[in-house]
């Protein structure tokens, strides 16, 4: 006899983009992301300005969400959200929501990592994507992280390597306004780079031990380098915007990969996953698949819609949870800062 399936809706609300998803057993039925465009004019994420707007976002983009799936709410086995880390305001909201919504239909609540649903998207059930096998090595790279996960098991993580200050995507976004280009800047290196020249300049990589990061000095010894050379030649920038673009992606890239290929190395495991926002970057990507054919490592990049902050990614851990009964009540707490 078969079992009957389970329904999972999602609730992701960590930073600035409202989104709900329904799962079908590990299956997505739909993934719905309402984006805030509010933030561009002020270069960055306001975080009083993204709770309001989820408020505003929440319902509807849930409704939607459950209409795509064919999905009546009554259907539904449990309810997954994001309890952490991120902005208080915004995790709140989505909280908040999902804590009454399981309470009226008298279904399990589940508390989702953000950064452990990063990891886990690979799990979704896609044509197309294989799925890596445990152990496997997670590199998170996002706005606010930058990791290396060694993963045991689906609740058995443990971070081997870190920033130890800024995150990648916060290198490339503040590389990006340095050159004065819009919010967020990070997609838009990634496009000009793509005409440019990897080697026209060179930049120094941090000496950082272990498998840790940093990219503070990085971002500093850039912004140097423009004023030096926009003194020298107001069009600098404009002239050679491919080519600093190209340099500057290089130069995080080879950072990454020094740390993924140590890490490699130290664990002898070569099955390599990654996951988070700047994961979509496509120099990131075919750099990875090229270290397939240059170290023998299995590589493993999800679906793109799955990379940046999305609810199918937290309905996944969702579902996994669900099956272990890691359910909790009314008093869970959202958490700007939680332990991995």
């Amino acid at each position: 006899m078969t079992k009957p399936p389970i329904y999972i809706l999602a609730i992701e609300s960590s930073c600035d983009d409202t989104a709900a998803a329904v799962l079908e057993n590990n299956k997505v039925l739909s993934n719905i992301v309402a984006r805030q465009s509010i933030h561009e004019e002020y270069g960055g994420v306001v975080p009083e300005l993204a709770s309001r707007a989820h408020q505003q976002n929440i319902v509807p983009v849930i409704d939607v969400a459950l209409k795509k799936a064919n999905i009546d709410k009554s259907q539904l086995s449990g309810i997954a959200f994001t309890q952490g880390p991120g902005l208080m305001g915004s995790l709140l909201v989505g909280s908040s929501f999902a804590k009454s919504m399981a309470l009226a239909l008298n279904i399990p609540l589940v508390a989702v990592h953000h950064m452990h649903a990063h990891v886990l998207a690979h799990f979704i059930e896609e044509e197309g994507f294989d799925k890596p096998e445990f152990p496997f090595l997670a590199m998170t790279i996002s706005g606010g992280h930058t990791q290396i996960i060694k993963v045991k098991s689906f609740f058995d993580m443990e971070v081997i390597g870190e920033t130890t200050d800024d995150a990648v995507g916060e290198a490339f976004d503040k590389s990006a306004k340095i050159l004065g280009l819009p919010y967020p800047g990070g997609p838009l290196i990634d496009k000009f780079a793509a005409e440019g020249n990897p080697k026209a300049f060179q930049f120094t990589k941090p000496k950082v031990d272990g498998l840790n990061f940093s990219f503070s000095g990085l971002k500093t010894q850039i912004l140097y380098f423009i004023q030096k050379n926009v003194a020298q030649n107001p069009n600098f920038i404009q002239e050679n915007k491919n080519d600093i673009c190209a340099s500057i992606q290089y130069t995080i890239i080879q950072i990454l990969m020094d740390k993924l290929k140590l890490a490699v190395a130290e664990t002898g495991i070569n099955q390599i996953a990654i996951g988070g926002g700047v994961s979509a970057n496509s120099g990131i990507r075919a750099t990875l698949k090229e270290g397939e054919q240059k170290y023998g490592w299995k590589t493993f990049i999800p679906k793109f819609e799955y990379t940046t902050d999305n609810a199918a990614m937290i309905g996944i851990v969702g579902y996994h949870k669900y099956l272990e009964n890691q359910f909790e009540d009314a008093s869970v707490v959202s958490k700007a800062r939680i332990e991995f």
